[in-house]
């Protein structure tokens, strides 16, 4: 365990640069991205789960440029995203979603999301309002977005990294909502404990599973 945050150090003491730049984007993203571009990081969030990243990363970029994310119906959207399990629900839950901020001829994402209140609050209202989005999954969204320094995305890596690190005795069995911010707040006192911020952690343990930062 000391050996393995110890090794969680060094770690980070080199690709530290590397995560500082990619958070510079993401905040970057979250004061310039038009709601257009900040609704492609929700589309990315509701492919991820029991998904690949990079599968959802390509399958993005598929529906950009076919022109799919705002025009496409679920059907047409599903086809182009075979490289993502369960496509057919997360089809339609990304059309769901993009009704969910239209209003008339406007697409408003930011007017909705960003006057719900802080991040904590902007989660809440993700899980309770679009489908396919739970707490992982909105966490996911708002690191991506530049609002990821107090929250955590506990995906299975994390868990694991949390069991090796001391933070966790073993894999919950759910993950209830309860659960979800119980495990959270340990992981950021951990963070602090070791001194690295939560969504810089997330990118080291992410890096030791796939040697690479991505998003």
């Amino acid at each position: 365990m000391k050996n393995f945050n110890n090794d969680i150090l060094k770690t980070y003491s080199i690709i530290k640069p590397e995560i500082e730049k990619r958070i510079a984007e993401f905040k970057l993203i979250r004061e310039k991205a038009t709601d257009k571009e900040l609704f492609y990081e929700l589309v990315f969030c509701i492919m991820t789960p029991q998904s690949k990243a990079k599968s959802c990363g390509k399958a993005l970029e598929i529906l950009i440029k076919e022109n799919l994310v705002f025009n496409g119906t679920a059907e047409e959207i599903s086809e182009k995203i075979n490289i993502v399990r369960f496509r057919n629900n997360k089809a339609k839950y990304i059309v769901e979603a993009r009704d969910k901020f239209t209003q008339g001829k406007y697409f408003k994402m930011r007017d909705i999301l960003y006057t719900q209140g802080d991040v904590y609050k902007i989660r809440e209202w993700l899980v309770k309002n679009i489908k396919g989005i739970g707490y992982k999954e909105a966490s996911h969204f708002l690191r991506n977005t530049g609002l990821g320094d107090k929250i955590a995305i506990l995906d299975r890596h994390i868990l694991k990294n949390m069991i090796l690190s001391g933070i966790l005795s073993e894999k919950p069995k759910t993950l209830s909502p309860a659960t979800y911010l119980l495990l959270e707040k340990k992981l950021i006192d951990f963070s602090k404990k070791i001194k690295i911020p939560p969504d810089h952690l997330d990118f080291v343990w992410w890096y030791k599973e796939a040697g690479e930062v991505y998003k």
